[in-house]
């Protein structure tokens, strides 16, 4: 009976969306949103224009549903593993619904497309696009990573023992 051993890990990351604010700072930025609407609402609310205060509450709440979305998008993310055997890019989205796709890592190819900025990797007809959601500068960092990985395990390895 022959043994056969996992396949060599020559390239693994994660690729998430970026976010600048974190949590903590999203409750002081809605905090300070609420106290200024107050500052504006509440003597206008003195003065008997009561429907400014309102108006300034909705602007709050759609502050809270646009960064909530935004939170919501952020749970997307990518694994890529390169193996001997192949490319295994599986996705995340943000409802948890997963995605895997394993392309053939003799055939891979990395292209960046300048003219729309993505970054296509490709092998024997099937194409994905990977990491839609991050900025270009990484997408292209993603890129360099990726084809050295390729170059690195595609690379001639003599095991000389000599004695």
């Amino acid at each position: 009976m022959t043994e056969t051993s996992a396949p060599e890990v020559h390239f693994a990351t994660s690729l998430v969306p970026y976010r600048s604010l974190t949590p903590e700072g999203f409750k002081w930025l809605i905090r300070v949103a609420v106290v200024a609407n107050l500052a504006i609402g509440l003597p206008m609310l003195m003065f008997g224009a009561w429907p400014v205060l309102g108006f300034m509450g909705l602007d709050v709440l759609l502050l809270w549903l646009l960064f909530k979305r935004s939170y919501l998008d952020a749970r997307r993310s990518e694994t890529l593993v390169l193996t001997d055997r192949d490319l295994i890019v599986e996705r995340v989205a943000p409802d948890g619904e997963r995605e895997q796709v394993r392309l053939d890592a003799y055939w891979l190819r990395v292209d960046w497309d300048a003219e729309e900025e993505r970054l296509v990797v490709s092998s024997r007809g099937s194409r994905v696009v990977i990491g839609r959601f991050l900025d270009p500068a990484s997408r292209l960092e993603v890129a360099d990573q990726l084809k050295a990985a390729i170059a690195a395990m595609r690379a001639p390895r003599y095991d000389h023992r000599w004695e």
